[in-house]
């Protein structure tokens, strides 16, 4: 690595030699000049590791959950007189592939496009008359809904922050590199889903708190000091292995689903993929089956927030003494020890600051201006959460705050800030 000094510290460096060439007989003035010199390298290389830390090309942005009805995986190849014809009778074939495996009813084409909001490429070649592409459909609830997917109120979960860890090549790794593995759970729909998925973005100071190594730790303050940055009341950590048998060549997938604080193991399934071009394929496979591991939990009652992350001092209070009780002799004092009474304290009544919960509108041009927002937000004295429920980069993202004294006290502490704030539809907006 190279380190460039400026010119002032080369005139003081100069200057220190100086000194120890005047006094050369003075071993104690050469290591003064030394010593100094020592220190000045020391703080610039670390500098560059503070910086390279955080620096980098991190973090991927969650989809944005939609109550639209998803199908993926929708493999077409069709031919046709010219490449952009074979795309669109592609785009038709996959359409009616996707009504079909919902178990919709006989419809003419024409109606089922008619139902069709978007269409997600996961892969595609175009040739001059063939069109082979892996698709997936997305249907709009409110025109489909009457037909397929029309299911009644379903269990929800606590909000759950999410931590997938990667092993691969011997390496352990969560938000520290864009991986495969995030990827995969940044691009599940989760709105069929009962479990409320917390997904960080990862850039940022995300990538240093969320760490491989967090899924080992098991203090509860700073499990809970983590979970209320993100608005989440309990975490769940799916674990994926990657075994390749050589550069290029198969690969075997180990999975792993877990929650908690304590890593709870909860269930484990293993997938192989052909090469390196089936891996993503594969991954998304895993999230599914994940997915629905955390859904029978949920249904059998096993996922749900640990009690002792949201315990509060009076639970604890009640916890110790029964502890004393069963430490201590019989009636609670120990022989020849006389109790004193304690000192008689008159109740101070608490004040009670109501909390509201104010939606905030920001532009997000970029990962980086969403982390601004978020940091900013947070940073505000009495927000108690502040999540994101609507991440649209490149255009207005929405954040849901938790805050005592309300919108006012918020849209105000914003504005101290250097924040442009502006109240409208029970919304603030804020801006630069």
């Amino acid at each position: 690595m190279a380190i460039t000094f400026s010119h002032k510290i080369r005139r003081v460096a100069g200057s220190g030699l100086a000194f120890g060439q005047a006094r050369v007989r003075s071993p104690r003035g050469l290591a003064f000049a030394l010593g100094g010199a020592a220190i000045l390298a020391l703080g610039t290389v670390g500098g560059y590791r503070l910086v390279a830390q955080v620096e980098g090309d991190r973090g991927i942005a969650p989809l944005a959950n939609s109550e639209d009805i998803q199908v993926n995986g929708i493999k077409v190849d069709v031919t046709a007189k010219t490449g952009a014809d074979a795309r669109l009778e592609g785009w038709k074939q996959a359409e009616k592939d996707a009504w079909k495996k919902l178990g919709g009813p006989d419809m003419p084409v024409e109606a089922i496009d008619a139902m069709v909001s978007s269409v997600v490429i996961g892969h595609e070649q175009v040739g001059p008359r063939r069109y082979i592409a892996t698709l997936g459909i997305i249907f709009n609830k409110a025109r489909a809904g009457q037909y397929v997917g029309a299911g009644g109120a379903a269990i929800r979960s606590a909000p759950m922050l999410v931590l997938p860890v990667l092993y691969s090549g011997g390496v352990q790794q969560v938000f520290e590199v864009r991986g495969p593995w995030q990827k995969a759970w940044a691009e599940f729909q989760a709105s069929q889903s009962p479990i409320d998925y917390v997904r960080p973005v990862g850039a940022g100071g995300e990538s240093l708190i969320l760490t491989a190594g967090q899924a080992s730790r098991r203090s509860r303050l700073w499990w809970r000091n983590i979970l209320n940055q993100f608005d989440a009341a309990d975490v769940v950590i799916p674990v994926a292995r990657l075994e390749r048998q050589w550069p290029g060549g198969p690969i075997h997938g180990t999975f792993t689903a877990r929650y908690g604080p304590d890593n709870t193991f909860l269930g484990t399934f293993e997938l192989d993929a052909a090469s390196e071009q089936d891996l993503p394929v594969m991954l998304n496979q895993a999230v599914e089956r994940i997915d629905g591991l955390y859904r029978n939990a949920l249904a059998s009652g096993e996922l749900r927030p640990d009690p002792t992350l949201t315990t509060s001092g009076q639970v604890l209070d009640r916890a110790f003494a029964e502890l004393r009780q069963k430490l201590m002799p019989k009636g609670g004092v120990p022989g020849d020890v006389v109790p004193i009474a304690p000192p008689a304290i008159a109740p101070v009544p608490a004040v009670v600051v109501p909390t509201e919960t104010v939606s905030v509108q920001f532009a997000s041009p970029d990962a980086a201006a969403v982390d601004a927002a978020l940091a900013a937000v947070r940073g505000v004295p009495g927000v108690r959460g502040a999540a994101t429920v609507s991440l649209a980069v490149g255009g207005t993202s929405v954040m849901r705050v938790t805050v005592e004294g309300g919108s006012e006290r918020l849209a105000a502490a914003l504005r101290a800030q250097g924040w442009k704030v502006t109240n409208g539809g029970g919304a603030l907006r804020i801006t630069r």
